[in-house]
């Protein structure tokens, strides 16, 4: 939706008299049936849909605002991100008023369909006034009755700068709690008492530090100090609810400032306690930063490189499992296999929270295999490809990029240094090559049919042991070489076959022996 070009239906060319000229191809007309504040049009930009349904409730002899959050957006001369519509209507009369509608809630929202091509305006929320009592779960109020006017719908809203309403015809705002003076003044505060607005809705908490880091505004000082007061309200909110909050942090633009904030109010602890372990946890000396300063930096750069949510995730979580594998002080500090236990914790923290499950194992894996190592002229292109085989090659992209956000959150002045475009480009030499037994000339059924083997364990073991050749000499991956050595193979003792299957877990990587002889190296032990 171009919002330059969404005016107000009033403005719109309904005939060749009274128009206005520079306003669009043509100029535009407007009708004189209605009273419209051109300086209003001049201000504030509503998309045709959202003017459509409010002057259709209006002419039905409905009141009918604009309210909440693209109020507010407005005001900052921002693209609102939704609209919603509240009006005196009842839901019946919204559903007759509009029949293509939904209504599965017993709030009083039915959600209006639109033909607009804008996803985002498929579908406009339009509420009946209402106020809400007593909220004994800290989440959902027991009694919600219809109200007679905006502003007893307005005193039930969580935050001044979200308790405005607009009337788009007269161009009133309807301002009770003093949200434009919160506007300029970058200041997120509840609507009344702060400790009965999050008595209320516990997940309030939250959405103020959302809001703050979202709007760059601060949180007032009396809100904060009730934040501060009522952290464990948080654990009586549904995990699904947290993590809905959480990720909206995470995808803005200033998601490092967002988790610091959190902690910074007692909130973390009741969202991801297991972050808080890295506070004060120094690291080894190329590490200029504790563990948790590493992780909220790795995460500012995933933010600048606008990278997606599962990389800022795992930019934040890659080297949680460092605290719980620290072993020595200073020159003796090690953190053996913290890749595995971060992967085993990432794993907890996703299921905790809800998460999808692709996305959960695309995080989980990349924390796994975050730490390699790869120094040019090393390496071989066996140890590639067997890199390739663990890693899976269609996590490459996202393990550079985590890489990228773990070397600039380490403190190093480069996030791309040449050892990495070495590395893509022994990737993009080999990336043909045969990496799992999959792509072997030979299958299991035709294994089975050259040995008698029955089916079974025995069959994958017989491909493992073919796969570990062709990982080396990938030009034997060919139907005549690979035959004579099922042949071969089928011959052996069962244990003989299965213990060279196995020959390749116990096989320690190249890509591993580099990091082993590192730590040696820096440690002066053998």
């Amino acid at each position: 939706m171009n919002y330059k070009g969404c005016l107000f239906r009033s403005l719109c060319a309904r005939s060749s008299t009274d128009r206005v000229p520079g306003f669009g191809p043509g100029g535009w007309g407007f009708e004189s049936s209605r009273a419209y504040n051109l300086s209003l049009f001049m201000k504030y930009l509503i998309p045709e849909e959202v003017e459509n349904i409010v002057f259709t409730l209006t002419e039905k002899g409905y009141k009918a605002y604009l309210v909440g959050g693209c109020v507010r957006d407005l005001l900052l001369d921002k693209k609102p991100k939704d609209w919603d519509i509240t009006t005196d209507a009842k839901p019946e009369d919204i559903q007759n008023v509009f029949p293509e509608n939904v209504y599965e809630n017993k709030f009083g929202t039915v959600a209006v369909k639109t033909e607009s091509e804008d996803k985002t305006l498929k579908i406009v929320e339009v509420t009946t006034f209402r106020v809400e009592s007593k909220y004994s779960d800290k989440r959902h109020p027991d009694e919600v009755r219809f109200a007679e006017t905006i502003e007893e719908d307005l005193s039930r809203r969580d935050f001044t700068v979200n308790a405005i309403a607009l009337d788009i015809q007269s161009g009133k705002l309807i301002d009770p709690y003093k949200g434009q003076k919160d506007l300029k003044g970058k200041l997120i505060r509840t609507v009344g008492n702060p400790e009965k607005r999050f008595n209320e809705d516990a997940l309030r908490l939250m959405r103020a530090a959302r809001f703050a880091i979202e709007l760059g505004f601060e949180i007032e000082k009396k809100t904060k100090k009730i934040i501060e007061e009522k952290t464990i309200l948080l654990e009586m909110i549904a995990k699904e609810r947290i993590r809905d909050e959480f990720v909206m942090i995470i995808i803005t633009d200033r998601a490092n400032e967002g988790v610091c904030l959190l902690e910074n109010l007692g909130l973390l602890k009741y969202i991801i306690p297991e972050l808080r372990e890295g506070i004060g946890c120094d690291q080894a000396k190329h590490h200029i930063y504790t563990v948790w300063k590493h992780g909220v930096l790795s995460l500012k750069y995933a933010v600048e490189c606008n990278f997606s949510l599962k990389i800022r995730l795992a930019a934040l979580l890659h080297d949680i499992g460092k605290p719980r594998t620290k072993e020595g002080e200073g020159e003796e500090m090690t953190f053996y296999n913290h890749e595995i236990v971060g992967a085993k914790m990432t794993a907890q923290i996703m299921d905790r929270l809800k998460f999808s499950k692709k996305l959960a194992e695309d995080i989980i894996h990349l924390v796994r295999y975050h730490l390699f190592y790869y120094n040019v002229g090393e390496v071989t292109e066996s140890g590639v490809r067997r890199f390739l085989r663990r890693v899976g090659p269609e996590y490459i992209d996202d393990l550079i990029k985590l890489r990228k956000a773990d070397r600039i959150g380490s403190g190093v002045p480069k996030a791309f240094p040449y050892s990495l475009r070495h590395l893509l480009f022994m990737i993009e030499k080999v990336k043909r090559d045969p990496i799992s037994t999959s792509m072997l000339k030979i299958d299991g059924d035709e294994i089975m049919k050259i040995t008698g083997i029955e089916p079974g364990p025995k069959v994958g073991w017989v491909l493992n042991t073919l796969i570990e050749e062709v990982l080396d000499s990938p030009e034997k991956n060919n139907k005549e070489y690979l035959t004579k050595q099922v042949k071969k193979i089928a011959e052996l003792p069962e244990e003989e076959i299965k213990r060279k299957a196995e020959t390749g877990k116990d096989k320690v990587e190249e890509f591993e022996k580099g990091i082993e002889r590192e730590l040696k190296e820096k440690y002066h032990v053998k």
